[in-house]
């Protein structure tokens, strides 16, 4: 049986299951990355909700493991040579779980780093600019007057968009006919910005046909379906 007491984390949020991947998470586009993940490899894990509203992510327990005070984060018991690695940013710990299970990662160089490529196209750019379309559109961006600082990201957010259309035209998925990292990093914004942040019409998503396509085929997979809802409400 792991021993996680060395992670002041665990005080806030026991282990029932120690010897079990440790997820801290909500299910948010960055949130269920992870989840989705670990439902698509078949990993053990037992899920901890952070809760924004109680402000679970800024409490000294939750830095402990992530001073950036964002979701998620995870402690594997059985890390690299055998010793419990904790582990934030949802990048990472994607590329950590596709290469402690050898899936949905290609495993010769070029494809992989090709795939990490894409990944980092979520990270920096889809990510942050649907947020921010999210932000002028639903949020309290929205009561701005000014419309320019919304429709710059509007802007971008399309552009963003094409490049992701154009990539999958003539591929099943990001990488081609395999299901990597990169299509479990991108969906869940694409999905968040034209559900939860309603902005499918203001970025005019019909326009971009591949990208919807792959969202269908995306949100129906077992696992994804699963990992969406990952982590359930107290």
């Amino acid at each position: 049986m792991a021993d996680l007491s060395a992670f002041p984390i665990t005080t806030r949020w026991p282990a029932r299951h120690p010897d079990r991947i440790q997820l801290y998470s909500l299910p948010t586009p960055n949130g269920v990355k992870i989840s989705i993940m670990l439902e698509e490899t078949g990993l053990p894990y037992e899920p901890h909700r952070v809760s924004f509203d109680s402000g679970d992510q800024k409490s000294r327990e939750f830095r402990s493991v992530n001073p950036n005070a964002k979701i998620p984060a995870i402690i594997d018991p059985n890390g690299p040579e055998g010793a419990p690695l904790a582990l934030f940013e949802s990048g990472a710990i994607l590329v950590y779980l596709a290469d402690k299970t050898g899936q949905f990662i290609p495993q010769k160089p070029a494809g992989r780093y090709e795939t990490i490529q894409w990944l980092m196209f979520q990270m920096g750019g889809i990510g942050p600019m649907f947020g921010q379309v999210g932000f002028f559109n639903k949020f309290a961006g929205k009561d701005y007057e000014d419309k320019r600082p919304r429709d710059r990201y509007v802007t971008e957010a399309r552009r963003l968009l094409d490049v992701l259309n154009e990539r999958l035209t003539g591929r099943e998925w990001i990488m081609g006919d395999a299901f990597t990292i990169a299509d479990i990093a991108v969906f869940p914004w694409v999905r968040n910005l034209t559900g939860f942040y309603e902005a499918g019409e203001l970025v005019g998503i019909t326009d971009f046909t591949e990208v919807t396509r792959a969202l269908d085929a995306f949100v129906v997979r077992p696992a994804v379906a699963r990992g969406l809802n990952i982590p359930q409400p107290d």
